[in-house]
């Protein structure tokens, strides 16, 4: 069995400390200007410090700096970038072509996971970003089981795949609800605070969670992710890099959620995960999933040509 690697978000110190002590192996976390959708934005000196935090513990840091990248952002980036070399962050996600060629040009040691969000959808494209360079790649939630099925044996670098959380399935740089609002007339806030959510005008199910920063607008699908039961068939096809978002789950449910995972990771390495335990935990986060948000699969079991 191959080791599993548990990555999570955090959306404090106090919250990166407690997922440390329930045994994530990478915190995933950045800053406003040059990461996306992250459950909090955090100062430098916060940066430095929970790196610290992972390091001291044997746990390692993967820094986003995963937003498309406009010439204001391009003029300051290897400021950040010398930031993040120099307290000896383990990974940072990238998703734009400018950002790589710096990093090449300046030969910076820092090893980067390929993320530009809904595109990464092939082995192909994944396997030109390792010739490049990238030890990794984080793939697009909307793959079905059957295209991560061909996908799984030709990949030359890892697959990060989502196992908890929600699933984004649009940016625009356009400011959409800024838009909006100016063309209802009104002034409402955009941030992801206001739990914001588009629904389509025949399915009142539906449940989209909207909001816009300064990258622009995000779009997130009605159901987030939960693939808990799925978990022995991901590992058996090799993907053994998971990621949890808890950027619409807060607090000690969280961390909580985590600890189910990890406790699913040490089963699965040990070959003792059953389908009672997967239940068992499933059921747990449900209960700890915030009540006003569903879960599902994503796009895991539906066939390819039901995704347009």
């Amino acid at each position: 069995m191959n080791t599993i690697k548990l990555t999570a978000t955090a959306e404090s110190v106090e919250q990166a400390r407690d997922l440390l002590n329930a045994g994530v192996d990478t915190l995933y976390i950045g800053e406003g200007e040059y990461g996306l959708r992250l459950p909090h934005d955090f100062t430098w000196d916060e940066i430095r410090e929970m790196t610290e935090l992972a390091h001291a513990t044997g746990a390692t840091v993967t820094v986003a700096v995963n937003a498309l990248m406009h010439p204001e952002k391009m003029a300051t980036i290897t400021k950040y970038l010398d930031f993040l070399q120099a307290i000896k962050v383990n990974h940072i996600t990238v998703g734009d072509a400018g950002v790589i060629f710096v990093l090449e040009r300046d030969h910076y040691k820092l090893p980067y996971i390929y993320d530009a969000s809904t595109m990464v959808t092939s082995s192909r494209q994944i396997n030109f970003w390792g010739q490049q360079g990238a030890i990794g790649a984080v793939l697009s939630r909307e793959l079905p089981k059957a295209e991560l099925t061909k996908m799984a044996d030709n990949l030359v670098i890892f697959g990060e795949i989502l196992v908890y959380g929600a699933t984004i399935i649009h940016q625009s740089l356009r400011p959409l609800l800024e838009n909006y609002y100016n063309f209802i007339k009104t002034d409402e806030k955009k941030s992801r605070e206001r739990n914001l959510f588009l629904s389509e005008p025949k399915d009142d199910k539906t449940h989209y969670s909207i909001y816009e920063d300064s990258h622009g607008t995000h779009i997130f699908a009605s159901d987030d992710v939960n693939m808990m039961t799925e978990l022995a068939d991901l590992t058996d096809l090799g993907y053994t890099h998971w990621k949890l978002d808890g950027i619409y789950t807060s607090g000690e449910n969280f961390v909580k959620i985590a600890t189910l995972f990890v406790q699913a990771k040490k089963l699965l390495e040990n070959g003792e995960f059953t389908i009672h335990h997967a239940h068992i935990f499933d059921e747990e986060i449900r209960r700890l999933h915030p009540t006003e948000r569903t879960l599902g699969y994503g796009f895991y079991d539906l066939e390819p040509d039901e995704i347009n």
